[in-house]
């Protein structure tokens, strides 16, 4: 991409999501050119108090100062200062109390619509990039492109004017004098120039290096039962050692770059000052300058000399930031789910229709030439191996991913054609290991469902078995189940999803091995209440035990992503095909039980 376009989405984003903050980021830059005036002008009270008073020059000073006699001088200029300062004071404070709003208020637009754009990516984008990467970019990145305009576009708007009125001050005061202070200024540029683009290479690493090593901290806390169960603490801490070393040395070498930079920008101060101070005593001396002019050269140059260093940190920080709005602008250009035109209605009878379906994760074949149909209100369940594409056929229903050839239909309506709300409102999917929020078991339960009746909710726990857990709760419903769900066995938290599914009546219903982390006889209390809890939904059971489909109306089995099987259970036991012998052998082998 060019380097004209990608400063032009850059300024788009900025100036988009400044707009509710203008006003007060304008009222901050004003208040901060009041103040360069006034700073302007009480160098120059110093500087007629020290001709006037002192030495007794009245060249130069206004005619109303010059008439005054040395006391009523000195205490017209005390009265002047004093009314600086006051001035200086309540601009400042109009400074420092409107330039927070205006960032807090760029913030929160950037991070509303970072968060809502999110909500609308698909479910494959959400897949293919790690956790710990996007809320880097939605925290460290989005803080740097706050502060950068916060503090430093003010920052370097307020120093162009300070510049501008300072070199004027100064120019019209004494030309010879005025050139040297002036001639480091594009020196401190320059070498600024020159570092922004190593920063701005090195920060890409460092910042690209953060969010993987948020990824892998995020990663673990979430799978910390994993971790202690395994006993892999002594390898994840050295994932992390390795990584943090490599993000301390892109730190360090950053951070090298950075001293060189303020290092080389002291000295250029230093000796900008100290030639200014001989050629002023010099000059002073020889009469051609009074002692009030150089108090005031002095006085313009050191406050020159920090605004024009913080231009040079401004030009630097534009590679950071640059990096950092082009992360979040990763985000905010991502592609949207489809949406149609105008969606087309479904009657939601329940009737599913698979015609032709292929799907391949990224080069990864998975479903083929899969075809299918289901009656609404009746049961389909689905046998198959590990990777014969059971859970897949879950999420194409749910639209989390199009299939690459094929139509899927519900009640004769494209899923593509279809509002995305309102399909998902009208499939329930309880997954494998279904996902809980850190709430209570109540807030969980009635998240598809916050109007239902306390009796419809203990209805959905009670066909979810469910119920006798919840009794034994000290806190019943209003137990808070932890992150994910920790504080819950598995078979507790695959209940607790199958009773919120229950519980939003949906008319369509996919139960994807979700019966996996229960003993047989729950199974089989459950799988006795499921139809009459459903009503007239369609379900869709996927299961690895044959005696969790054998009630189904209809059977699949899948081999290699292909329908090898389809019949009811006892058509399939006479087949003596994949489901006859996955029959036999869990008979044989007996189906144990897991932690209900």
């Amino acid at each position: 991409m060019k380097k004209d376009q990608k400063n032009s989405r850059r300024t788009r984003l900025l100036l988009h999501h400044l707009r509710p903050a203008a006003s007060a980021f304008a009222l901050g830059v004003g208040a901060s050119f009041a103040a360069t005036m006034l700073r302007t002008v009480f160098t120059q009270v110093i500087r007629f108090t020290v001709d006037g008073v002192l030495l007794g020059e009245t060249a130069g000073l206004p005619a109303w100062l010059a008439a005054l006699e040395p006391g009523k001088m000195l205490a017209a200029a005390c009265a002047l200062a004093a009314v600086v300062a006051v001035l200086e004071f309540a601009v400042g404070f109009i400074h420092d109390s409107s330039l927070p709003k205006g960032s807090e208020r760029f913030v929160k637009s950037l991070r509303d619509s970072l968060y809502s754009h999110i909500q609308r990516l698909p479910f494959s984008w959400h897949a293919k990039n790690p956790t710990g990467d996007i809320i880097q970019r939605c925290t460290s990145d989005v803080e740097v492109v706050r502060a950068f305009i916060a503090d430093q576009v003010v920052e370097f708007v307020s120093t162009i004017f300070l510049i501008a009125v300072y070199m004027t001050m100064m120019f019209t005061m004494n030309v010879k004098i005025s050139l040297l202070a002036c001639a480091f200024v594009p020196l401190v540029v320059g070498t600024s120039i020159y570092y922004h683009g190593k920063i701005g290479k090195s920060f890409t690493e460092f910042d690209e290096s953060e969010g993987a090593l948020s990824s892998i901290v995020q990663e673990n806390l979430t799978g910390v039962r994993v971790v202690r169960a395994f006993g892999r603490e002594k390898d994840e801490l050295e994932k992390f050692r390795a990584r943090n070393s490599t993000h301390t040395t892109l730190w360090m070498k950053m951070g090298h770059m950075m001293s060189s930079f303020w290092t080389f920008g002291d000295t250029v101060s230093f000796v900008q000052l100290f030639l200014v101070i001989i050629l002023g005593v010099h000059m002073c001396v020889g009469g051609e300058i009074t002692l009030g002019t150089y108090l005031a050269f002095i006085n313009y140059t050191k406050q020159m000399n920090w605004p024009v260093r913080g231009l040079g940190r401004v030009i630097t920080n534009m590679s950071k930031v640059g990096v950092s709005i082009d992360r979040l602008l990763y985000i905010i250009e991502s592609e949207e789910e489809h949406a149609p035109a105008q969606p087309k209605k479904a009657d939601m009878r329940g009737e599913i229709r698979f015609e032709n379906v292929s799907f391949a994760y990224e080069e990864k074949p998975v479903l083929h030439d899969v075809s299918f149909s289901i009656p609404g209100g009746s049961t389909l369940g689905i046998l198959g191996g590990t990777g014969s594409g059971k859970s897949t056929i879950a999420l194409l229903l749910a639209r989390l991913y199009d299939p690459q050839q094929g139509v899927i239909r519900i009640d004769g309506v494209d899923l593509r054609d279809m509002d995305q709300k309102t399909l998902r409102r009208s499939v329930g999917v309880v997954l494998q290991e279904p996902f809980l929020f850190s709430r209570t078991l109540k807030e969980n339960i009635m998240i598809a469902a916050p109007d239902a009746a306390p009796e419809q909710v203990d209805a959905a726990v009670k066909d979810a078995c469910l119920y006798a857990s919840v009794q034994e709760f000290r806190d019943g419903y209003e137990t808070i189940v932890g992150e994910r769900g920790v504080t819950l066995s598995g078979g507790q938290k695959q209940r607790t999803a199958i009773a919120r599914t229950l519980l939003s009546g949906a008319p369509v219903m996919v139960f994807d091995d979700s019966l996996s982390a229960v003993d047989a006889k729950t199974d089989e209390a459950i799988r006795t209440r499921l139809r009459s809890a459903a009503g007239g939904s369609t379900l869709i059971l996927i299961a690895h035990r044959v005696s969790t489909l054998m009630q189904a109306d209809q059977i699949i089995v899948l081999e290699d992503g292909r329908i090898a099987e389809r019949g009811t259970h006892e058509e399939l036991l006479a087949l003596g095909g994949i489901y006859a012998k996955t029959a036999a052998m869990q008979s044989a082998g007996g189906e144990g039980s897991s932690n209900g």
